[in-house]
């Protein structure tokens, strides 16, 4: 492949990966809503997530004067100067990807903000990924270290998310539905941003307001020193609110392919979800797309990385596209991305990578060993050193991740 062609290619692969991301942009989606399906009186909001200052902005726009005050917890980097200087607006800063002190104060200052606002005050929340451990409140038995030492153990599991938020469910004294006790029947609404597969609001920011009863599901094998002192019986289910799914991974794809076709490309949405070790995931993909016409294919979820015991700098989304590149080694006509639509990854400021066939080698000549990099979960390092990494910043979305391929015909791989 020509380079003029490989940076022709790169180009189109992030015009088409913004193009999702604006499609599901928290601000346009709550303002979209909200204008559908007006709010009506006074309303006090409450913002919770990595796309939560996106979403109380389009709130503000919709409401205007109407809006009386809101609370806004998202995580460092992810806060908009605007809202911060709106009195009405209190900006808390929680933990994440592990839950800390900041977390547990943020759990505090919610129960106050609810306990505070009127009884003919409606309440609206905005629920986007990041909530379960941007805020906490403990049950009886639960210190912060231990909450911490959990999650810590769940991002490096190779657990999904249901499961990862089953167990965390077990160690709240707010997710689960048992956070409706707080809202002392004012009439309440509840906007998410889906990042979890099959959008269960049971398990968007591990569904702080809707109600789950009866037993949980079957965990899968944990730890002895995880035992869960809440995790058995939930208590009853202290009403319902309504749930609006205003933007999810289907609308992200949707307007990945269209943006896709408007560049000239046969697009391809794939069925099976992106799921699974990521590793597995990326070889998958290149096999599809060895073996698929040319054009661009989009798939969509999340996939899982086991941690080795101390690892390097890096993400699924990372590993998935470096793992790629590895495989892509003996193929000029492919490039991929691989990205979270937060724009977050891992441990890092990016949101994946965007790779070919001559990455590994790049890498190589910069002193960087794929396979090593991929063993020590360092895959960041190694793909900076390509110069192969994609940083988009704060996106005001998070729909879970995209892959999104490119086979180039014969004439465009010639430049």
């Amino acid at each position: 492949m020509e380079p003029s062609a490989r940076t022709a290619a790169r180009q189109h692969l992030e015009t088409i990966f913004r193009a999702a991301l604006a499609a599901v942009n928290g601000r346009t989606a709550v303002r979209h809503h909200l204008a559908e399906r007006p709010l009506s009186g006074v309303v006090s909001a409450v913002a919770i997530g990595k796309a939560a200052a996106a979403m109380l902005a389009g709130a503000r726009e919709a409401l205007g004067t109407r809006l009386a005050n809101a609370l806004l917890v998202s995580k460092a980097g992810h806060f908009d100067d605007s809202l911060a200087q709106d009195t009405r607006i209190t900006c808390l800063r929680g933990g994440h990807p592990l839950p800390d002190a900041h977390s547990l104060e943020a759990g505090a200052r919610l129960l106050q903000f609810l306990a505070a606002v009127p009884a003919d005050s409606a309440l609206l929340f905005l629920l986007s990924g990041g909530a379960s451990s941007l805020i906490e409140v403990l049950p009886g038995g639960v210190t912060l270290q231990r909450l911490r030492r959990a999650n810590r153990w769940l991002l490096g599991s190779g657990l999904d998310i249901r499961a990862m938020n089953r167990v965390r469910l077990g160690l709240s004294a707010i997710k689960g539905g048992r956070l409706l006790a707080r809202l002392d029947k004012r009439p309440t609404r509840v906007l998410l941003i889906s990042d979890v597969p099959g959008d269960d609001p049971a398990v968007i920011g591990s569904g702080p307001l809707y109600a789950a009863t009866g037993q949980c599901d079957a965990l899968p094998a944990l730890p002895a020193w995880l035992a869960m002192p809440a995790a058995g019986t939930l208590p009853p289910a202290a009403g319902t609110v309504p749930h609006h799914v205003i933007a999810c991974l289907a609308d992200a794809l949707r307007a990945g392919a269209d943006c896709a076709e408007a560049l000239g490309y046969p697009a391809c949405i794939m069925p099976a979800p992106l799921a699974g070790p990521a590793g597995s995931a990326a070889r998958e993909i290149v096999r599809q797309l060895g073996a698929a016409a040319p054009g661009v294919y989009l798939w969509g979820g999340e996939t899982t990385v086991v941690l080795p015991a101390h690892p390097g700098r890096g993400g699924r989304n990372q590993h998935l596209a470096l793992a790629a590149a590895c495989a892509l080694q003996s193929q000029d006509d492919i490039l991929l991305l691989a990205a979270g639509t937060d724009g977050d990854d891992g441990s890092t400021p990016a949101a994946g990578a965007i790779v070919d066939g001559t990455t590994v080698s790049r890498a190589a000549a910069a002193g960087q060993t794929a396979a090593s990099a991929l063993q020590r979960a360092d895959t960041a390092t190694c793909l900076a050193a390509a110069g192969d990494v994609l940083v988009t910043g704060p996106t005001g979305t998070n729909v879970m991740d995209m892959v999104i391929g490119l086979k180039l015909p014969e004439r465009e791989r010639d430049g």
